[in-house]
């Protein structure tokens, strides 16, 4: 049985009920996903479209060039992820980030793709 600890359950009641805070989650999210979408479409990369705090990039290619781009970007200190099962594995998922992290990517991502193409 995995269960949620009280003082987890009254924090995550507390954060529902502070609708400001909720809303400017929302808003962060928002803007954090349309610059990863940027960041994809500037390196011939598609962000497929997300109503989560995360999105799903193809790269175009199959898993083991996601894997590829997940390894280097580790290289910069830029940790992702990837689906494992194929056709889904030639993704990366990308977090909503910051924007100083999502400007990390920015910067990374085509050093990344430079040594890889």
């Amino acid at each position: 049985h995995f269960g949620i600890s009280r003082i987890s359950q009254a924090g995550a009641i507390a954060a529902v009920q502070d609708q400001a805070w909720v809303a400017d989650v929302k808003t962060q999210v928002i803007k954090a996903r349309k610059r990863i979408r940027e960041i994809a479409e500037a390196n011939g990369l598609t962000a497929l479209p997300s109503a989560t705090n995360f999105m799903a990039v193809d790269c175009g290619r199959d898993g083991a060039f996601a894997r590829a781009i997940v390894d280097g970007l580790l290289q910069h200190g830029i940790f992702i992820r990837m689906p494992g099962i194929a056709p889904l594995n030639r993704c990366i998922r990308v977090s909503c980030g910051r924007e100083e992290e999502l400007e990390k990517l920015a910067s990374a991502l085509p050093k990344v793709l430079s040594m890889l193409r």
